[in-house]
């Protein structure tokens, strides 16, 4: 059977606070993101790829009025505008082979918070693993208050796989996430990447999204989902 042309078109993400699903593994981290205020009015959001660190910043950044900046696209010359109003500084430790980049997050660390306003920090790993080489910014780093984002419990990765669906205003049959929950490996980047996965195959082989052809992209054993095709 010839297959159809595939096109890979932009999921448009859902970033509103009503697109976030709250479960055990995340819940004191949309707790803090919610709070009026933050011990010395600095944050880190720590978590895997796709744990929902960009998703709660916008959350955040939507609700206080900030502005959200990848560390390493922050520039000397615009440090005194952004800290007019709070910020979140996505991706720090992406910097830590910049030392220049570090004197620019450190100044704006410093005037943030001298301004009175609220500074957020993400990155994949706790506070003390970032490893930067500026000594002055990881100190300030690791003495901020940090809250983990923990690897998806059952509801939250099946949360996130229908979010992942609907992004891709995708449809797939009723027990497909539970399958996927069950068979696959428990990692929000995995959750990403099966889902574009099977975007792709359904659209080339012109076919619905189902637990067989979920099988087929996780490399499963499928004698049991064959009933389905």
């Amino acid at each position: 059977m010839a297959q159809q042309l595939s096109f890979d078109l932009p999921a448009k993400t859902a970033l509103g606070r009503e697109d976030f699903f709250v479960s055990p593994a995340n819940a004191l981290a949309v707790a803090m993101i919610s709070a009026t205020s933050w011990p010395g009015n600095k944050l880190v959001l720590s978590g895997p790829a796709g744990a929902g660190k960009t998703h709660l910043a916008h959350v955040w950044a939507a609700e206080t009025g900030g502005r959200i900046i990848q560390a390493r696209d922050v520039r000397h010359q615009d440090v005194p505008e952004l800290a007019r109003t709070p910020v979140a500084v996505e991706d720090v430790p992406m910097v830590a082979d910049d030392i220049e980049q570090q004197k620019t997050l450190f100044h704006l660390h410093n005037l943030v918070l001298a301004e009175g306003r609220a500074l957020l920090m993400t990155g994949r790993l706790v506070p003390k693993l970032w490893q930067l080489p500026l000594p002055d910014l990881q100190s300030r780093i690791e003495g901020a208050h940090h809250v983990a984002l923990d690897p998806p419990d059952d509801a939250l990765l099946g949360a996130v796989l229908a979010k992942l669906f609907i992004d891709r205003q995708l449809n797939p049959g009723p027990d497909v996430i539970a399958y996927l929950v069950k068979h696959m490996d428990r990692r929000f980047e995995t959750a990403a990447e099966v889902v574009a996965r099977l975007d792709h195959l359904a659209l080339s082989e012109k076919r619905e999204i189902t637990r067989a052809l979920a099988g087929r992209v996780l490399n499963a054993d499928v004698t049991d989902v064959t009933s389905d095709n």
